[in-house]
């Protein structure tokens, strides 16, 4: 099969690394794709909501699938174009239609798909501008922390975790009536805080069928014991250790079933992993929220846990076979720690030399915001690099990613010295 990745993360080097790797992958395509994808596919330079130029690909390079990495050429219909066209039918496309990505396109509508279907998840209500009162009064009836999300899509700065109560108002009137972020904030929802740890679930459907992917948990923040601004990822682990079987009963039976069966009973047809973010609140399970795809960094400690054939496993999401396949499982513990750009998630330099990255051995690196430049890797994002490790546990792994790390170098890099801390 000939093979198009959409996105230019380390979750879709991950992909690439996995898909390269089957024997049903003739040509490997990654657009736009980074220095990492680039040494094993074909980088082709498109923009991932440019839908006449990704078609023009498909056609020109005979395309048999396309795997869509990011969420938003998913929430903006992406596998509907490809269905829709006679010429692109064929093609199998993994990821939901865009009314199913609303799960992750509109918090309001994710939270009304749970209440409707019995979901555990913290209590909530949404308000636009000219509810800003009535958001107020909300607030008031509600103890700290105050949970503020931005509606739509915010590339994963539209949520807001407030101490104080007059802090909480000033920042829903800038989200509403200040568009603090654009159109995705023309409505807000506010939720209950929940107190807890995280963990993600990631599940793989063809809409009937489903099958759950390695649990991971990955840490948001900048700092040190999680703490200062949220980013998109600083790391992750895999397993979790603290959910164990009993815990993970729970979460199929509570969530995962009632999900997938309610997008069949909302006909909201999906093909592609659903990432379930969830809260462990004394011993029970409630969802934050879901995305559409792939989370990252998790993808690059889940992929390398998975032994099946990626594409057999696409193949069945795409036939509606996927009942017919077991899921292989490495015991091992992996963890990555991501190297970003200083200055991360605010401003930031670009085009710093990578070095080292011949010198790590016991180590995969994921490339994510690294491109070639001059035949030299450079920075080209925040998030540079991530370093993931085998371990016979997640300590053992992380010892292996901090000993490759020491090899890299690149002006102003950082990374944290604390994943896994907590577990």
């Amino acid at each position: 099969m000939n093979v198009l990745i959409l996105g230019s993360g380390g979750r879709e080097h991950t992909f690439a690394w996995k898909i390269a790797q089957s024997p049903l992958c003739n040509t490997l395509y990654v657009a736009p794709g980074n220095s990492g994808t680039q040494a094993i596919a074909t980088n082709i330079p498109l923009k991932l909501n440019d839908f006449e130029a990704i078609k023009k690909t498909i056609l020109d390079r005979g395309i048999d699938m396309l795997v869509v990495g990011p969420e938003d050429p998913l929430v903006n219909g992406i596998h509907d174009f490809v269905k829709n066209d006679p010429q692109l039918k064929s093609v199998a496309v993994i990821g939901p239609r865009k009314k199913a990505a609303q799960l992750e396109g509109s918090k309001e509508f994710a939270k009304a798909f749970m209440m409707r279907h019995n979901i555990p998840t913290a209590a909530y209500e949404s308000f636009t501008a000219n509810d800003l009162e009535k958001g107020f009064a909300f607030l008031e009836t509600l103890k700290p922390p105050y949970v503020l999300k931005a509606d739509g899509l915010a590339a994963g700065k539209g949520v807001l975790i407030l101490e104080n109560l007059a802090t909480a108002k000033d920042e829903l009137k800038q989200m509403l009536v200040g568009s603090k972020f654009g159109e995705a904030s023309r409505k807000v929802v506010i939720e209950e805080f929940l107190d807890g740890i995280e963990l993600s679930c990631f599940v793989l459907t063809d809409g009937t069928d489903y099958k759950i992917l390695p649990y991971a948990k990955d840490y948001k923040r900048i700092g040190e014991g999680d703490t200062g601004l949220n980013t998109g990822g600083m790391g992750a682990v895999s397993p979790v250790p603290f959910a164990d079987d009993t815990f993970l009963t729970k979460v199929e039976n509570q969530i995962v079933k009632p999900t997938v069966a309610g997008l069949q009973k909302d006909n909201l047809p999906y093909k592609g992993f659903i990432f379930i973010g969830l809260i462990r609140v004394e011993d029970e399970p409630l969802v934050i929220e879901y995305n559409v795809r792939m989370g990252d960094p998790e993808t690059e400690v889940v992929l390398p846990r998975l032994k099946n054939d990626l594409i057999e496993l696409f193949k069945a999401v795409e036939d509606g076979t996927l009942n017919e396949i077991d899921i292989e499982i490495d015991e091992r513990a992996v963890t990555t720690v991501m190297l970003v750009s200083g200055g991360y998630p605010e401003s930031y330099e670009k085009g710093k030399e990578i070095k080292g990255l011949d010198q790590v051995k016991d180590s995969i690196v994921f490339h994510a915001g690294a491109l070639v430049k001059n035949n030299v890797v450079c920075t080209s994002g925040g998030r540079v690099l991530a370093i993931s490790s085998y371990g016979e546990s997640h300590i053992e792994a992380l010892k292996k990613s901090y000993h490759s790390i020491a090899s890299i170098r690149f002006d102003n890099m950082y990374y944290r010295t604390d994943i896994g801390f907590d577990l």
